[in-house]
């Protein structure tokens, strides 16, 4: 701020202004400065010469004026005094106030205004002008502070203080005054805003860095946001992360570091190194330049003199009482650092060290839960010839990431498969140990033969017997591979999903039971169902399907619109379609159960696809069946097996006209030959024939009396098929028959 009538000016370097014109320094300012109170007065008498001296010896003349103590005084405290003829704008300044203003001797006999301001920062100019011009017509006094830029660049600073006479008739004549140096006083403020700016930035960068380090979860986060810090005024070259992992210090993470010249790594506790005397003393080591690392370090020096670094700073972290590791700072030139700085770093420090404390607690425990769920869930699954699985198994996203959901595959006597999925009651380790035991009874229980009932009734005895307060939910389906019936039996659990061949997909639903370990006496029923080759079979938790912010039905509808469509064959497709189920879960940090997902593709029978013929018969069309009828006759002929045409055109026409009478949709025809032996094809075949309608309402079988015109068509079947039955699906059901063939011997 600047100065006027007595207030100082402001401290942004604003110049003084003279404002036209000066006459040679006279006793004019002395006289002001002896009395500022009065004006030039030519009859106070004479003044001494500048530069007048007291004889030596001489005693001072107690009664002389202190005007003859007043240029001895401010030549010795560097004050200079100037006058300025306002009427012809001139200014005359002495030797003092010339070097102060960054004027040379060219300038001794005076000169003009302009010259001054000339000299000034652009910014103190019309401050200083408007100063002056106001002193000047008030016939005050005038005080400003200004910065000068001298011929070689330089940044000076410059005060002064003036006051303006008047001539006889009352007009500013004079403006006499003082000047002093106040670059000194500019470094200062200058040193002092950069201070300020720097807590500033360093204030914000504590800040920034906590916020940082909250967000890090595992150690390896950790290190990237340490490795990644700007450390505001004294910027870093090089950054070490390092851990203390069984009597070692090891690096977790560098940056800065060319690759032939490494951070030391792996350095024993007990070296004659700086890093272990920080740990080993828990207080940080400076090092200011390379010799002083010598001097101190001789043995580590080697080392340490390949980074081509001149200064370092070795910090413990330090957390609980613990010594968890150290971080390394190092500059490229050598580095004294003050007081703030070594307060800066150490309390970076310490929150490093706090956040790889919480960190390395995380990344034990996430260790624990994902070995004890790798060792309690198959390692692999290695479905049967004729199948193709995919499974996947994500945790929740809070606790120890750990639960009691798992799936399973069993291999079944024949070739057969069972499928199970299951949910124990918690998030914990204890869920997740019921959950191992369960998973292993179970499997034991389908490998030894059991049907479905038997096999989900002997697992809830299982659970209740073993008496852990926990229940479960349970899904097993047994699939044959010879024909795709599913036999599957639900304790309380979701009900599977299915993809038929055509890309359409539903709710499978299934009859269920009491969760397991309720009742250790509940019954499961077995629902039948089938599966055509290359169609898709989908078993998962609850997880999966419901959330916060889903409800089940949602849930359900978003998995079964994700499975449905055309899909390619092969297991890498199955494993892509797995992994966009999976993407359709909730984000890791807001899912609360962890999830469970099998995934099984009936492929047929072992050896080959079967040879397949499907025809649509409309309700209307009765034509329509006579060419059906054809076309099967021609196929079981051409697949090799036509002593069977006979018996299968029979059937077939009781099958269909069963479905056309008793509903008023449209039936659909699927006739396949499995055959043992691909090679020669004269092996054993089978011919399975289903006829899929849209009535609920099942076939009875009655027994007609002789002169009854109907009721025989389940008879014939009966007699004639080696194997028949009715199974639900989807909305409907499916009538099927089949044909035992063996080829004549040779």
């Amino acid at each position: 701020m600047a100065e006027s009538g007595g207030s100082s000016m402001v401290s942004v370097p604003q110049p003084p202004l003279p404002v036209p014109g000066a006459a040679a320094l006279g006793g004019a300012a002395r006289r002001w400065a002896a009395d500022p109170g009065r004006g030039a007065d030519p009859g106070r008498g004479p003044r001494p010469e500048r530069g007048a001296e007291p004889e030596r010896g001489a005693e001072p003349d107690e009664g002389a004026s202190p005007v003859a103590w007043l240029e001895p005084a401010m030549e010795a405290n560097g004050i200079g005094t100037f006058d300025w003829d306002i009427q012809h704008d001139r200014i005359v300044a002495d030797d003092m106030a010339r070097r102060i203003m960054g004027l040379g001797s060219a300038q001794r006999k005076g000169f003009g205004a302009e010259v001054l301001l000339d000299l000034l920062h652009p910014d103190d100019r019309a401050v200083v002008r408007r100063r002056a011009r106001r002193a000047v017509a008030e016939l005050g006094q005038c005080g400003a502070y200004y910065r000068t830029v001298f011929a070689n660049g330089d940044l000076h600073a410059v005060r002064f203080r003036g006051r303006v006479l008047p001539d006889e008739d009352g007009l500013a004549a004079h403006m006499v005054g003082f000047v002093w140096d106040a670059t000194v006083e500019l470094h200062k403020r200058l040193h002092a805003d950069r201070l300020a700016v720097l807590r500033e930035e360093r204030t914000r960068f504590i800040k920034e860095t906590a916020r940082a380090l909250s967000d890090a979860v595992s150690v390896h986060d950790v290190a990237r946001v340490f490795t990644e810090l700007p450390l505001p005024g004294i910027p870093p070259d090089g950054l070490v992360l390092a851990v203390l992992e069984n009597g070692r210090i090891q690096i977790e993470r560098s940056i800065g570091y060319r690759d032939g010249a490494k951070a030391p790594d792996h350095i024993p506790i007990d070296a004659h190194h700086p890093a272990t005397e920080a740990l080993r003393t828990r207080t940080p080591v400076f090092l200011g330049s390379p010799q002083e690392y010598r001097e101190r370090y001789p043995e580590a020096w080697p080392l340490a003199e390949q980074t081509d670094r001149c200064s370092w700073v070795f910090l413990p972290l330090v957390a609980s009482g613990r010594t968890l590791g150290v971080c390394v700072v190092s500059f490229d030139e050598d580095r004294e650092l003050d007081a703030e700085d070594r307060t800066l770093l150490g309390t970076l420090g310490g929150m490093v060290a706090q956040s790889l404390a919480r960190a390395r607690l995380h990344d034990a425990e996430h260790e624990l839960a994902a070995g004890l769920q790798r060792v309690l869930l198959p390692r692999r699954i290695t479905p049967p010839p004729g199948f193709t699985t995919a499974v996947r198994y994500l945790p929740a996203g809070t606790g120890l990431q750990i639960g009691g959901d798992w799936y399973d595959v069993v291999p079944l006597p024949g070739g057969h498969i069972g499928v199970v999925i299951g949910d124990v009651q918690g998030h914990d380790v204890h869920a997740a140990g019921v959950m191992g035991q369960l998973r292993i009874a179970l499997r034991a229980y389908a490998a030894e033969g059991h049907p479905p009932d038997a096999v989900m009734a002997r697992a809830s005895r299982f659970l209740a017997d073993l008496d852990t307060g926990h229940f479960a939910t349970c899904l097993y389906a047994e699939v044959n591979v010879d024909y795709g019936a599913v036999y599957a039996v639900r304790a309380g659990h979701l009900d599977p999903l299915v993809r038929r061949a055509d890309g359409t997909s539903s709710v499978q639903n299934v009859a269920g039971g009491l969760p397991l370990g309720i009742d250790p006496e509940s019954t499961y029923p077995v629902t039948r169902f089938t599966l055509d080759p290359g169609e898709l079979l989908l078993l998962c938790t609850d997880g999966l399907v419901e959330t916060r912010s889903v409800d089940l039905d949602q849930g359900m509808e978003r998995i079964r619109q994700a499975i449905s469509g055309p899909q390619p064959q092969g297991p890498a497709a199955l494993e892509a379609l797995a992994e966009r189920i999976e993407a359709t879960a909730a984000d890791s940090h807001e899912r609360d159960d962890d999830i469970a997902l099998l995934l099984l593709r009936w492929d047929g029978p072992e050896g080959h696809r079967p040879r397949t013929l499907r025809r649509r018969v409309p309700q209307a069309d009765l034509a329509r069946i006579s060419e059906v009828r054809r076309e099967l006759r021609d196929a079981v002929r051409r697949w090799g097996v036509g002593e069977l045409a006979d018996t299968v055109e029979l059937l077939t026409s009781e099958l269909i006209t069963n479905a056309l009478v008793h509903t008023d949709r449209d039936a659909l025809l699927t006739a396949r030959l499995f055959q043992e032996n691909q090679e020669d094809e004269v092996g054993p075949a089978r011919l399975r024939v289903e006829v899929d309608d849209e009535s609920d309402l099942w076939p009875k079988r009655r027994t007609p009396g002789e002169q009854a015109s109907s009721g025989r068509g389940l008879m014939l079947v009966e007699a004639l098929a080696d194997a028949w039955g009715v199974d639900p699906r989807g909305s409907g059901k499916r009538m099927w028959f089949e044909l035992a063939w063996a080829p004549l011997p040779a």
